[in-house]
């Protein structure tokens, strides 16, 4: 019997944020696979190794997390004030599909490096030594990000002395700006109108929720209504079948009451959007690295939960979705923030501690927000080239 033999594609393995993902250049991509559809999809979903009714994803780059099981799209911009155009494309682990409809705040530090080193960026852009401004076109949600990449001996710098909870070894800090993240595809930043709208979930309960499309689509409740205290860790969650089952009936009840689906079966096809989370007061706890993180070190207390699983940390976009929500009196985010005006916030998170910062206003009624800014880092882990057997798309 004749085999199909693997072909081989230009990729490189980076860390962006606390997530991993493959990054291609979209010229580098076999033809059938350079435009969207079943062909792209069939290879990102083998190169990542899903779908693995194993949940190990071992024959293939991915880690078996929400974090870890990521893909990105990189292209010269066709925008004149852009430099690169970025799609993310968030694979699932267990079934056959590529979720297409949200952005990765993680990977975003990693896109401007990845497109400087690539020549994706006009070597003009780019200075000896310093800083280079990346322009971003974020092509899953229609928004712009600006990397601000940091440049020694006229190359991407690396290494560095910023931490950031949630990665084990320091680096070069990357500081992103998302420009005007609410409201992706048009409408309110709060679809429903409300600040806080009651939550009606069948079979749960009713909850307070405030639910707010600003970074990413997120359903932020409080903890207590939950029956939780905001100080748990991903095994609290994760090894629990009946709290994972209610988050995802929540997760689907608030994408509808947000127009995201029109029924309710279409939850199960957007995995990665949108995202539960729930919060609280600040309070004492053990980050899961052993860090003691005290109540007077945060101003409130997050957990959220990314394709079915709790975050070990926080996903980038729903940190802008928090410090947008903290700036606007009256959240449920900004009352377990205090409930005072603010134009930023640290927030505590299973692995420790992260400050967001964003400005909000009212204009004509809706509420709106320029930016929200935040650091993060980058590193590249591996480049060369992955395999696929050539029959795979």
């Amino acid at each position: 019997m004749a085999h199909v033999a693997q072909i081989k594609i230009p990729a490189t393995y980076m860390r962006g944020g606390t997530s991993k993902g493959v990054f291609f250049s979209l010229k580098d991509l076999p033809e059938v696979a350079q435009v969207p559809g079943a062909a792209r999809d069939a290879l990102l979903l083998r190169v990542i190794g899903s779908p693995d009714p194993y949940d190990k994803q071992i024959d293939g780059m991915g880690g078996a997390t929400s974090s870890t099981s990521k893909t990105v799209i990189l292209a010269k911009s066709s925008r004149a004030d852009h430099d690169v155009d970025y799609l993310f494309g968030q694979v699932s682990i267990d079934k056959p599909f590529v979720d297409w409809s949200g952005n990765c705040g993680n990977l975003s530090a990693a896109v401007g490096s990845f497109a400087i080193s690539a020549g994706l960026v006009d070597p003009a852009r780019v200075p000896e030594n310093g800083v280079a401004v990346v322009r971003i076109w974020q092509a899953n949600i229609g928004k712009s990000i600006i990397a601000h990449v940091p440049i020694t001996n006229g190359a991407v710098q690396e290494t560095g002395d910023f931490e950031l909870d949630g990665v084990t070894f320091p680096a070069a800090e990357v500081q992103l700006e998302f420009i005007d993240p609410a409201a992706e595809g048009g409408g309110s930043m709060f679809p429903t109108g409300n600040l806080i709208d009651d939550l009606e979930v069948p079979g749960v309960g009713t909850f307070k929720a405030t639910l707010i499309n600003a970074g990413i689509p997120t359903i932020f409740i409080n903890a207590q209504d939950l029956g939780y205290t905001g100080t748990e860790l991903q095994g609290a969650i994760n090894s629990d079948p009946k709290a994972l089952a209610m988050f995802e009936t929540v997760r689907a009840y608030g994408a509808l009451r947000m127009g995201l689906i029109k029924h309710l079966d279409e939850a199960a096809q957007r995995q990665h959007t949108p995202k539960v989370a729930f919060v609280a007061r600040p309070a004492d706890y053990v980050a899961s690295s052993g860090k003691v993180i005290k109540a007077g070190d945060v101003d409130l207390l997050v957990r959220a939960l990314s394709m079915g699983k709790l975050h070990h940390a926080m996903m980038g976009t729903a940190a802008v979705a928090i410090g947008t929500a903290a700036a606007i009196s009256g959240t449920l985010v900004n009352l377990a923030a205090g409930g005072v005006e603010r134009n930023a916030v640290r927030f505590g998170h299973p692995s420790g501690t992260l400050r967001v910062g964003a400005e909000a206003s009212q204009v004509n009624g809706e509420w709106v927000v320029k930016k929200a800014i935040m650091s993060r880092s980058a590193r590249v882990l591996m480049e060369g080239f992955v395999r696929v057997p050539g029959d795979a798309f």
